[in-house]
């Protein structure tokens, strides 16, 4: 019984033996294909593995509230909606139309009060006016790029997915013009408002638009849109004489900042889990 017991062993003992360079030979093999990938760029696209949502062919829809933070002399609040449609995860094009009310003296910041007030206090024979430009609609068409996705891991719970996005295009504004001049109506105790704003003049200006934004994702179809945009354009420079005019040009830029739920559809494709 023994005898046949050793020679078993030996036979697994020469089989081991055999093996065993194989082994360590598919291992070197598969360390060389992994260093040679890594070396010539064949690695995966996407780092952040199982990707939440996905977006080639779909489309958005997000309706926006925001507002224009970089104009000192006038408030405008936006409502818009905005709409695109994704040729890849990484590409889209995109449409936008924003409406901002004017609401007259209502929208009159406090440093426009102020400038009048010391203007009409102080000495001189000219006339100050204000110069103030109102955003009243606005239209853009541009493409965007959303080089990054990743993944915010909320104390320890959840993950929550995100997109960072470019944009850049054209569009149209709608701008009411107005010069704010002292109210002659006010005198000395009276309850009124200290700025007269007149009429407005609309004029029509072509913007570059360019701006970022990020999308969190709050499930496959839906998500939490944070977006900042430029409208760069030239118009007329300010005129603050009304006896004077010019014909001199400047470059404006009106900064808004939205923030809107995005709709995906049509549903999304299963799930990936490496993409």
């Amino acid at each position: 019984m023994r005898a046949p017991l050793a020679v078993m062993m030996s036979l697994l003992v020469a089989a081991l033996a055999f093996m065993t360079p194989a082994t360590a030979h598919a291992g070197a093999k598969s360390a060389e294909t992994a260093l040679d990938q890594t070396v010539n760029g064949h690695k995966p696209y996407n780092v952040v593995q199982n990707r939440f949502f996905t977006k080639n062919q779909r489309f958005e829809l997000s309706p926006m509230l925001g507002y224009v933070p970089n104009n000192p002399f006038v408030k405008r609040y936006v409502i818009g909606v905005m709409g695109a449609y994704h040729l890849s995860e990484t590409f889209a094009i995109e449409g936008a139309a924003m409406l901002s009310p004017d609401l007259g003296n209502s929208d009159v910041k406090d440093l426009t009060r102020t400038l009048v007030l010391i203007a009409q206090e102080g000495s001189g024979t000219a006339r100050f006016q204000q110069p103030l430009d109102k955003m009243t609609l606005a239209g853009t068409f541009a493409a965007r790029w959303a080089p990054v996705y990743g993944k915010i891991n909320l104390l320890g719970e959840s993950v929550l997915n995100f997109d960072f996005y470019f944009t850049g295009g054209l569009g149209i504004l709608s701008i009411s013009e107005y010069y704010a001049q002292y109210n002659n109506q006010c005198t000395d105790g009276s309850d009124c408002d200290v700025v007269s704003l007149g009429e407005a003049k609309p004029i029509a200006a072509v913007p570059v638009n360019l701006g970022v934004g990020m999308d969190f994702f709050l499930t496959s179809s839906l998500a939490l849109k944070v977006d900042a945009r430029n409208y760069i354009y030239v118009g007329k420079k300010p005129q603050y004489d009304p006896n004077a005019e010019t014909s001199e040009r400047r470059i404006y830029n009106a900064f808004l900042a939205t923030v809107g739920v995005s709709v995906f559809f049509p549903k999304a494709e299963p799930r990936l889990f490496d993409y």
